[in-house]
């Protein structure tokens, strides 16, 4: 082996060992925090996906063990010694047996959730590459931790000149930590914006066929309508192309319908005001006759534009295609991505479209207005609130609105569940005896208590959803949802960790669309059960929505 061979493996041993070199506490916390990761939460975990979490909470657990051990030595405690030699065989023989035990049982929770949500199980080989995985990533955040540590040291050495060196210290820690959050969320957070934004604009000019624009007069982009196809986007030639015909109507309610009217306006250039957007959507939707229906429907979409087809299509088979559908696009970014990075333009938009509706909806004489609701899905639903005070407010100014899948974010939904009567779960809790307001996870809900007159403001949402229980209070507070009985399709073993929850609930929502109808965030035919008790139409039977649940059930499969 040549001399430079050998200079290279040493190098290499001695970073290997610069590395792995930890004080106590930090290890100590490491492997704690290592086996909270392990415990269960909402969804199945991908073994990517649990070498994430678990690597995330190993190096919050190194962090945390490493500044306990500060503090102790600040305050004069130190093993030194065989008392240190001690501590450290028992830590190793603890946390390698634990280890093991843990990873044994984790197999078995994760499999348990798997039953739960009706997904295929899991065997010995999801532990060994969750193991592989995970001791890759945590090399790699333990690198850049320690690369942000000695920023902060070089830092608080210069501050050493002019300060006592513990104030120092301190100083150079958090001028470090500010100058990557400035770096990582002011400017890299502002391009990253940008480049994303341009990079899904360009994904938006995309559609899956060479489908040209509706001939049916009632559909934006056709005969009558001043929205061109291609300015459409994605979402919006999706939502589109997928109305149903009157004929399709027809074969389902046996008698004459109409071509249902969509409306939509695709997202305009940088520095449009979402308002101007939401008046030339009314004006769309006046142009193809909208008004004149017997319901319209103000739908907020995701961050790209996707409406919920089922939701739309529930309407429009159940009042025999007298409706119309009017939205618009207020993000290139995926939902998800919206949420994080600018969720404020959801709410933007939902307020500005239902106030212009609203306000042209009050220009019509009272007596030949349609039935005004309001829907939306996820962080559609998160905007859609965002026109409505509460309750009342919803209740006197639309006729019903269905919001499926809320996130926990949602100020309306928030406020009602905590507002809930005492002794009804978060899950589902009951708002003022349900005379406004309900919530519901299985089509019974809808009916408890009996009476709903009036208008019905409904929320659709799964006791297992991680996008509805997520939050950064979960951090540090036990939610009630895992204080109470646990909601339908939850495990009895999820237990609330502090710091833990969160994160799991966090890696929770890239899974909560991967899995059947009825579990996470997935819904599926369930808001047509939901439309049909918030606003059936005269003589609407229970079994009519059972077919109905059919025909949207099959003609999701079209799709």
């Amino acid at each position: 082996m040549s001399d430079v061979r050998r200079a290279w493996i040493a190098r290499a041993v001695d970073l290997a060992r610069g590395q792995l070199r930890a004080s106590f506490a930090a290890t100590a916390g490491t492997v704690v925090l290592l086996w909270a990761s392990l415990t269960p939460s909402l969804m199945p975990r991908t073994a990517v996906f649990q070498a994430l979490l678990t690597a995330l909470c190993m190096l919050a657990g190194y962090g945390a063990g490493g500044l306990a051990g500060w503090l102790v030595r600040c305050c004069g405690g130190r093993l030194a010694g065989r008392a240190r030699v001690i501590a450290w065989r028992v830590l190793a023989a603890v946390g390698g047996i634990g280890t093991l035990i843990v990873l044994g049982l984790s197999l078995r929770w994760e499999n348990e959730v798997r039953d739960l949500v009706e997904v295929d199980r899991v065997g010995l080989l999801h532990v060994v590459l969750t193991v592989l995985i995970t001791t890759v990533l945590f090399a790699l955040l333990l690198s850049l931790a320690r690369g942000s540590r000695a920023l902060g040291r070089t830092i608080g050495r210069f501050v050493g000149r002019f300060l006592p060196a513990a104030a120092s210290a301190v100083i150079g820690g958090l001028i470090a930590a500010l100058l990557l959050y400035w770096l990582a969320i002011g400017v890299g957070g502002n391009r990253l914006l940008g480049a994303l934004d341009s990079s899904f604009a360009a994904i938006n000019e995309e559609f899956s066929t060479e489908m040209p624009p509706p001939t049916a007069p009632e559909l934006t982009a056709g005969p009558v309508s001043a929205q061109d196809w291609e300015d459409l986007g994605r979402q919006g030639r999706v939502f589109v192309a997928n109305a149903p015909s009157a004929d399709d109507i027809g074969a389902f309610t046996q008698k004459p319908a109409l071509q249902p009217v969509r409306a939509y306006v695709g997202a305009g250039p940088e520095g449009v005001d979402i308002r101007d957007e939401a008046r030339e959507a009314v004006a769309e939707l006046e142009a193809l006759g909208g008004f004149d229906r017997a319901v319209v429907n103000v739908a907020t979409g995701t961050g790209r534009g996707w409406v919920n087809e089922n939701q739309a299509q529930a309407l429009e088979f159940m009042w025999g295609g007298d409706t119309a559908t009017v939205s618009l696009q207020y993000s290139y970014l995926p939902s998800w991505m919206s949420f994080v990075l600018d969720r404020q333009r959801a709410q933007d938009a939902g307020l500005a479209l239902f106030d212009a509706v609203y306000g042209r909806w009050l220009e019509i004489p009272e007596a030949d207005r349609p039935l005004l609701v309001v829907s939306g899905e996820s962080l559609g639903s998160f905007g859609g609130e965002a026109a409505f005070s509460g309750a009342q407010d919803l209740a006197t100014r639309t006729d019903g609105a269905l919001f499926v899948g809320p996130t926990a974010d949602n100020r309306l939904w928030d406020r009602f569940t905590e507002e809930r009567e005492p002794g009804t779960p978060q899950v589902l809790p009951v708002l003022d005896d349900g005379e406004i307001v309900r919530f519901a996870d299985q089509p019974e809900d809808w009916t408890k208590p009996a009476a709903w007159d009036g208008t019905r403001i409904g929320y659709l949402q799964h006791a297992n959803d991680p996008i509805t229980w997520w939050s950064p209070s979960v951090a540090l507070e036990r939610p009630d949802w895992l204080a109470e009985e646990r909601g339908r399709d939850v495990s009895p073993n999820v237990r609330w960790i502090p710091g833990v929850t969160m994160l799991q609930l966090g890696v929770d929502q890239f899974s909560a669309s991967a899995v059947p109808d009825g579990q996470g965030h997935e819904f599926g035919t369930a808001p047509v059960r939901a439309w049909a008790a918030i606003l059936p139409p005269p003589g609407w039977t229970d079994q009519q929505t059972e077919e109905l649940v059919e025909v949207i059930g099959d003609r999701a499969l079209l799709r």
